[in-house]
């Protein structure tokens, strides 16, 4: 049950959590009904129990009879405490925090957690946001880059397959197919503001055990930043020389802003 899971992840042990849900669904009752329910012996459930009423999220209504806290003053409760201890982590955090000029190469895995952090990133951007993205990704992460774009974020966009043009400065790769074959996945590029990087290739077939970076390393996003901007002149380099087409007045307008986008 991924209630149970939440709940150890919000600080409940596992017989904790078992109790509480067990509860919810029969109410009031005395230990030993509490046991069958929860499938926790009759020689530990009392201890659950009086742990579960120190901390106000079980209460005896009558002699021998236990009643949950309503779920959503529960969940005010958790809030409430999570907030407060955010709050004095931070206080704290920021007294003994010794800050380097170094800054660290961070390595994310797990699908969920890289595009969480991607849509963090795009939400809180104030300049300027450069990205390559496969069709993918591009259809998580396009509201977000379009409310990013409607706060006045300058967005720049390699799509990286069949993908809607849907700001100013947009171009399509002309080598998407052949890229996954040389490196054995479809890439993942988002550089947020000259301030933050995510960057690194979603393997085939394989998701969430691909490792992507994140980092607030300058060099580190110069370099990719330069490579996303370099991106963009092989689109119109492709166009030129190989098409044998002339760039159209859109296209050589894209060309004048990534010049000067130093």
């Amino acid at each position: 049950m991924e209630a149970l899971a939440n709940l150890k992840e919000l600080g409940f042990s596992q017989y904790e959590a078992a109790c509480y849900m067990a509860l919810l669904t029969d109410h009031p009752v005395n230990g030993s009904r509490l046991s069958a329910l929860s499938n926790i012996a009759r020689s530990r459930i009392y201890d659950v129990l009086r742990s579960m009423m120190a901390k106000g999220f079980v209460i005896e209504a009558s002699k021998g009879q236990y009643v949950p806290l309503p779920p959503d003053q529960l969940s005010f409760r958790l809030k409430t405490r999570f907030k407060e201890n955010l709050r004095a982590f931070e206080n704290e955090v920021a007294r003994v925090f010794r800050r380097t000029e170094c800054e660290y190469i961070w390595t994310l895995a797990g699908y969920d957690t890289i595009m969480a952090k991607a849509r963090e990133m795009i939400n809180t951007a104030e300049i300027e946001i450069y990205t390559r993205l496969f069709p993918g990704e591009a259809r998580i992460l396009s509201a977000d880059l379009e409310n990013a774009s409607g706060r006045g974020v300058n967005i720049r966009y390699i799509a990286m397959g069949d993908t809607p043009t849907t700001f100013e400065v947009q171009v399509a790769h002309p080598d998407q197919a052949e890229l996954i074959k040389k490196i054995g996945g479809a890439s993942f590029d988002l550089i947020k503001d000259k301030n933050e990087a995510l960057v690194g290739v979603f393997a085939t077939d394989d998701l969430d055990n691909s490792s992507i970076n994140w980092t607030r390393n300058p060099w580190f996003i110069t370099t990719n930043r330069d490579s996303l901007r370099h991106d963009f002149y092989h689109c119109f380099l492709k166009k030129i020389h190989e098409d044998n087409q002339l760039l159209n007045d859109q296209e050589k307008k894209i060309y004048n802003i990534i010049k000067n986008d130093n």
